[in-house]
């Protein structure tokens, strides 16, 4: 009997060391400490510490922040610009935005204005008829303007008017003189009366080879008068022509010897 309370106590000893060693497991499982131990992080770095140096870290932590804390954010703030300086936020940048460049405008197309003519008659009907092709519609019509003209046919090498029968001598004398010989006084009832004609000719160019070889004999005072009796003729002002059709225009002017300048 006291052999088998004897051997149930040392059992029940053993038990106990055992269990207060962690050889036993836990009341969580059959793990034991040294076996937790080893899946601890960074486990060599681990240190024990004694009661007063737990108590002093435990002093030094800093209080934990509740959120919405607007007491210990100033003061974190405070001390976050003791320790350094704030550097004010850079302003943010424009973009400075270019103006607008006008759009160039599309040129108007080139309208032009002819004065066109002179036109006899017969060459007013002829035009006339052109243009209608051309459906200038009441333009032709509108522009077309009358004019007296003389009707050039020939050219007269003279000198002026003397104002009477003595003065128009006296410069006959003159002309002797000079060599000329080839002359006479003009005494009809006309504009050029008691003038002194020194040739008549139907091209112009001869008119001004005369002139030319009076003016090396030392007559001066000599011109050219164009004869031929006042005509009705016919001039045209058209305006808006577009490119094509000023080249239109100014080809039939030029068929029936009108002249096609640009007008204002």
């Amino acid at each position: 009997m006291l052999r088998f309370a004897f051997w149930s106590l040392l059992f029940l000893n053993a038990a106990l060391f055992a269990y207060g060693q962690g050889y036993l497991g836990t009341g969580n499982g059959d793990d034991h400490e040294p076996a937790r131990l080893k899946r601890q992080f960074n486990t060599p770095k681990l240190v024990v510490l004694s009661a007063e140096q737990a108590q002093a870290a435990a002093q030094a932590a800093p209080a934990p922040t509740a959120p919405g804390d607007s007491g210990n954010d100033s003061a974190n703030d405070s001390t976050a610009a003791d320790a350094k300086p704030a550097v004010p936020a850079a302003p943010p940048q424009v973009q400075a935005q270019a103006p607008a460049q006008p759009q160039p405008a599309t040129p108007a197309a080139d309208l032009a204005c002819l004065d066109i003519g002179t036109f006899s008659a017969n060459g007013a009907k002829r035009f006339e008829a052109r243009m209608a092709a051309l459906d200038l519609g009441e333009r032709t019509a509108a522009g077309r303007q009358t004019v007296q003209v003389q009707d050039v046919g020939s050219w007269l090498v003279n000198i002026p008017p003397q104002g009477s029968k003595e003065a128009a001598e006296r410069k006959a004398n003159e002309l002797r003189n000079l060599g000329v010989t080839n002359f006479f006084i003009i005494r009809d009832d006309s504009p050029l009366k008691f003038g002194i004609s020194l040739g008549l000719f139907k091209t112009e160019s001869g008119a001004q080879n005369l002139l030319a070889q009076l003016g090396k004999q030392g007559v001066h005072t000599a011109r050219i008068t164009p004869r031929g009796p006042q005509a009705t003729r016919y001039t045209y002002r058209l305006r808006g022509l577009d490119d094509a059709t000023r080249k239109r225009v100014v080809g039939y002017a030029e068929r029936y010897d009108a002249e096609a300048k640009r007008c204002s």
